[in-house]
């Protein structure tokens, strides 16, 4: 009996094994660690200087770009593929001061993905404006306190669009490895930090649109409007860490 016993054990785990390995295998992966296969700076044709692979990570080096003579932007985009609806899952760390950001949705032709495409917004929250003077980019969106970081601006927010619930925040300080998650489909976004969701959204809906045409987007006229695109990476002239690129088509 207990030869019995063990085949039904193992047939349980071969059975749980298949069922994770073909979870695993919906999952495309746009970084794995090793090469930049797929990415070119966003109206460009190559990688621009500065964002090399070092320790199986994507990252950006501020003094390698600074060195290189290159005109252009530096953001940059996974061009393999345009994707609609998906889940998008990368970790990411940051300097003290760092700013970034994940773009989807990505069209070229613009002066940049930011205004065409979405944001899920990366920084410092707690030593951006100590670093930075945000007064007179502040103002003009009529902050009663423009001198700090807006919430609109700190991590997990739908940039200038939806904010992030900052009592579900658990942002890991400086210099350690956070996870970021969106889900996107027409029906509903998501984003999410390390494992916990910080805001939820309907594209296109009559709030959204309501957002989109009062405030930092309503002299965009092209922003968010795509229902397909790149997914693109930001460069702010800071450094920064990306590890674990992966999507899921919905």
């Amino acid at each position: 009996m207990s030869f019995v016993f063990s085949c039904k054990k193992e047939k349980k785990e071969e059975d749980k094994i298949a069922v994770i390995t073909e979870k695993q295998s919906e999952w495309i992966y746009l970084f794995d660690g090793t090469s930049t296969e797929g990415w070119r700076g966003y109206n460009g044709k190559t990688l621009p200087p500065g964002w090399v692979v070092i320790d199986s990570t994507l990252t950006f080096k501020t003094e390698l770009g600074l060195e290189q003579d290159y005109e252009g932007g530096k953001d940059i985009m996974y061009a393999a593929e345009e994707f609609d609806n998906f889940e998008l899952y990368l970790e990411w760390k940051l300097p003290e001061g760092g700013n970034s950001g994940i773009f989807y949705h990505v069209k070229e032709g613009y002066d940049g993905p930011p205004v065409v495409s979405p944001e899920y917004q990366l920084i410092d929250d707690e030593g951006y404006a100590r670093i930075h003077d945000l007064t007179a980019y502040n103002s003009q969106f009529g902050a009663k306190h423009p001198e700090l970081l807006q919430d609109w601006q700190k991590t997990g927010a739908d940039y200038a669009m939806h904010v992030a619930d900052e009592s579900q925040k658990k942002l890991n300080p400086i210099g350690e490895w956070n996870s970021s998650k969106i889900i996107f489909t027409p029906e509903k976004v998501e984003h999410w930090l390390n494992g916990v969701k910080l805001l939820e959204f309907r594209p296109w809906s009559e709030d959204w649109k309501k957002r989109k045409n009062s405030g930092k987007w309503d002299n965009a006229p092209d922003y968010g409007k795509y229902k397909t695109g790149f997914i693109a990476l930001q460069d702010h002239a800071s450094p920064i860490w990306f590890k674990n690129i992966k999507i899921k088509k919905l």
